[in-house]
C-alpha cells in the first residue's frame, strides 16, 4: 500500500499561517488586530494519543471519562493547535483566516501512542522541525493570556467533541495538571473559555448528522481546505461546519442555554449519550483504534492510578 504524505508546511493559498518559536510573535499581534471583528474562533488540538487508563472506583462513566482525559492530558504534550478567526456572519479574514501553532516536541525522550504519531507523520507533520523550532508551551501561554482570546466575554469559541482541545489548553494557560474533579475543570473552563459551542454536541438537535468531523462535513457538503488531521485545517472545517449547522438547523440563532459551554463525552452529556468508556478520544480522532500488543506499566498522576500503555519508544523522565 502506498501511503501519501501531505506537505509538512501548508501553501498560503489555503488561508492557513503555520507559526513556530520563531514568527510566534509577530503572528500574536495580527491576531490581537483581527479580534475585535472576528471572535468567533474555530479551534482544534493535535496530540500524542492515549497512553494510559485510570484503574480504580469511579462513581459513574462520566466520571471515569474525565479521569481517563485527565490522566492522559497530564502525561502528554500538545503538538499543534489550530484557530481560526470568523466573523457574526460566518465570513473570514484574507489572506489567512488561520493559524496553525506548531509545539515543542521531541520523538525520543516525550511520551506518545505509536499509531497517533504515525497518522500525524502521514498527515505532513514533521517532527524534526517541531524539535527544532517547536513553541515553548510557557512562551505561548504568556501570550495567548495577553491576546483578547482567553478571558473574554467576546469571544466564542467553535470546537468539535472538544474535552482533550479544552483539556490541553487549561493545561497550558494553568501551568498546572488538571483539576481531580470535572466540575472544577468545568468551573476553570468557564473562566478562562466563557464561550464555547461544541459542533458534536450541537449535532444531538441536527436531525441525521452523524459521525466524526470529516463525515458531518461530507454530509454538509463543505470541502475541506489543507491536510486533514492537521489542527489548522480541522479548525477551519469546524468553522465552516457551525455555521452551516446554524443556518440548516438552527434558523441562525443558538440558544445559548442550552448549547453554550457544554463539552460533548463530558458531563451530564456524556451519561445521557450512553457512549462507551473511551469513546470520546476515539470520536476526536477515529485512527486510533488500533489494537496492539503492549507493555503495561503503572504510575500515578495527581494521586490517581494509572496504566500506562506503552506503544512507542518512550521516556518518561
Amino acid at each position: 500500500m502506498v501511503v501519501k504524505i501531505m506537505p509538512s508546511v501548508t501553501p498560503p493559498d489555503f488561508g492557513i499561517q503555520d507559526v513556530w518559536a520563531s514568527n510566534m510573535e509577530e503572528e500574536f499581534k495580527k491576531i490581537r488586530v483581527l479580534l475585535s471583528k472576528y471572535n468567533f474562533v474555530a479551534m482544534d488540538t493535535e496530540f500524542p494519543g492515549v497512553v494510559a487508563r485510570p484503574i480504580g472506583e469511579f462513581r459513574s462513566t462520566a466520571d471515569y471519562q474525565y479521569q481517563l482525559l485527565r490522566c492522559n492530558v497530564d502525561l502528554l504534550k500538545i503538538i499543534q493547535l489550530g484557530f481560526t478567526f470568523i466573523d457574526e456572519n460566518g465570513q473570514s479574514p484574507s489572506p489567512y483566516s488561520t493559524w496553525q501553532f506548531n509545539f515543542k516536541f521531541n520523538l525520543t525522550e516525550d511520551m506518545y501512542a505509536q499509531d497517533s504519531i504515525d497518522l500525524l507523520q502521514n498527515s505532513g507533520i514533521q517532527f524534526t522541525r517541531h524539535e527544532e523550532d517547536g513553541i515553548s508551551v510557557d512562551d505561548f501561554a504568556e501570550l495567548l493570556m495577553t491576546s483578547g482570546l482567553v478571558l473574554s466575554d467576546q469571544v466564542k469559541f467553535l470546537s468539535f467533541h472538544s474535552g482533550y482541545d479544552f483539556g490541553y489548553l487549561l493545561k497550558l494557560l494553568t501551568n498546572s495538571n488538571l483539576p481531580s474533579e470535572e466540575s472544577e475543570f468545568f468551573e476553570l473552563l468557564r473562566i478562562y473559555f466563557p464561550n464555547i459551542y461544541d459542533v458534536k454536541y450541537l449535532m444531538k438537535s441536527c436531525k441525521n448528522l452523524k459521525g466524526g468531523l470529516q463525515e458531518v462535513a461530507e454530509q454538509l457538503e463543505l470541502q475541506r481546505v489543507g491536510p486533514q488531521h492537521q489542527a489548522g485545517s480541522d479548525a477551519l472545517l469546524t468553522g465552516q461546519a457551525f455555521f452551516k449547522m446554524r443556518e440548516m438547523f438552527f434558523e441562525d440563532n443558538i440558544d445559548d442555554a442550552k448549547y453554550c459551554g457544554h463539552l460533548y463525552g463530558l458531563g451530564t452529556s456524556f451519561v445521557q449519550n450512553g457512549a462507551n468508556l473511551d469513546h470520546a478520544y476515539q470520536n476526536h480522532n477515529a485512527s486510533n483504534n488500533t489494537n496492539n500488543s503492549n507493555d503495561v506499566a503503572t504510575t500515578t498522576t495527581a494521586g490517581t492510578t494509572t496504566t500506562v500503555t506503552t506503544t512507542s519508544t518512550v521516556t518518561t523522565s
